[in-house]
């Protein structure tokens, strides 16, 4: 018996609970009552809510205007590029058919119809300058990576540095847009 009487007094007692009379106290205080607003305190309150109000509305109405800005910009862009894509596919067969022309013929018939369809290529390139393509200026010109792609260098006599000297392949603009950027030789 002693044995657990010793063990029981060697435990610490437990220190999170309070004792008895400590809880007691703490229950018997009571809460601070709270002031009761008057009608000036109620005014204000009421007025500074409606001006945090009147602030969100007119954040909200600035947002509306900005985002109907932004959608008649972006359908005024939309339709002013609708045909990039079509005229992109048509520069591909507009170049062969360039390089189609370019052959020189003895045949006097075939030469009527290389007239022919050269007059034809004359009118493409007319139809689609009126709708907004462009040729990219290149022969002499400094280079300029914003509209040619480089494919070689060359040392040239009499030629300035960073000049274009070949066109391996035309450039185009399509309104203010560089759709494909002129491959060409540049001097060293």
């Amino acid at each position: 018996m002693e044995d657990k009487e010793k063990h029981q007094s060697e435990q610490p007692k437990d220190e999170e609970t309070p004792p008895k009379e400590e809880a007691v106290e703490e229950t018997k205080k009571k809460p601070k009552k709270k002031k009761k607003p008057t009608k000036d305190d109620e005014i204000k309150a009421l007025k500074e809510e409606i001006a945090s109000l009147e602030d969100r509305l007119l954040r909200n109405e600035a947002e509306l205007q900005n985002f109907k800005r932004r959608m008649t910009e972006e359908r005024i862009k939309d339709r002013k590029y609708a045909r990039i894509d079509l005229i992109r596919e048509l520069l591909s067969p507009l170049d062969n058919f360039e390089r189609g022309l370019e052959k020189e013929s003895s045949n006097d018939a075939l030469k009527k119809h290389i007239k022919g369809f050269d007059m034809i290529l004359k009118e493409l390139h007319e139809t689609l300058k009126k709708d907004g393509l462009e040729t990219i200026e290149t022969e002499g010109v400094p280079f300029d990576p914003t509209v040619h792609h480089a494919v070689a260098k060359e040392a040239a006599e009499g030629v300035e540095s960073d000049h274009v000297l070949e066109v391996y392949q035309k450039g185009y603009k399509y309104k203010d847009r560089v759709i494909r950027p002129a491959m060409v030789k540049v001097s060293e």
